[in-house]
């Protein structure tokens, strides 16, 4: 299947560099660039890609802005695309906030070629692009953002919470290894599992707590304190 990609950024050079080392991909198709957030919004609604590779820092509308109306004014019947945020610094207070609004993972910018790749193949598929030894300092940087750093985006509402009891034992169990940075394989493993099985569950827990992907699930988790007790991520997964 052929991931087709919109690649936003407002420097030319940039732009062109991503769509040079995206495009060269047999499994990817680059449909389009835009030089700013309303670019962006636009050519999203037109063009439908799979995945969106979005700057944050742009003039006039940011890329956080962006990904919140892409994502929460969806206009066609199927999902919206998969937002991928490329960052100049890994604790941006940008991307926390663009992470918040509904994107499924970040990379920096000076990544090499093929972990860009890897991480577009990552967010399509419907996981979130998130180093696990990182994954705690994202959770925690998120819970010290002001409620109103991005309009239209709040933090998750507690009432979200009573929502985490009509999910299975073992559900829980499969959302507490996403919050600590767990791919579907390493999940798979742990619980004696399928692949198939374990997306299937992130999948209906989404569902279930009304949220949009792996990276909400991880704050509400730790929100709801169900990652204070037992094994951290693994750094070096």
């Amino acid at each position: 299947m052929t991931i087709r990609v919109l690649i936003v950024d407002d420097q030319e050079m940039v732009r062109d560099a991503l769509r040079a080392v995206i495009g060269r991909r047999d499994d990817f198709s680059v449909v389009g660039a835009a030089a700013d957030g309303e670019q962006a919004v636009a050519l999203a609604r037109d063009l439908t890609p799979d995945v969106v590779v979005m700057d944050v820092r742009m003039p006039g509308m940011t890329g956080v802005e962006a990904t919140r109306q892409i994502l929460t004014a969806w206009p066609h019947p199927g999902p919206p695309p998969r937002i991928l945020v490329l960052t100049t610094f890994d604790l941006d207070e940008y991307v926390h906030a663009a992470l918040r609004a509904g994107a499924s993972g970040f990379l920096l910018k000076n990544s090499p070629p093929a972990q860009l790749a890897q991480a577009i193949r990552v967010v399509a598929d419907g996981e979130a692009m998130l180093a696990p030894s990182v994954t705690h300092r994202l959770i925690g940087a998120f819970t010290a953002l002001p409620a109103g750093l991005v309009p239209g985006a709040p933090r998750p509402p507690a009432g979200r919470n009573r929502l985490l009891d009509t999910l299975t034992a073992r559900e829980l169990e499969v959302l507490v290894l996403v919050a600590r940075g767990r791919s579907n394989r390493r999940i798979a493993d742990d619980l004696g599992l399928t692949q198939a099985t374990v997306k299937s569950r992130v999948n209906r827990i989404l569902t279930r707590l009304g949220l949009d992907n792996r990276v909400q699930a991880a704050l509400l988790a730790h929100e709801a304190g169900l990652l204070s007790a037992g094994p951290q991520a693994d750094p070096h997964q």
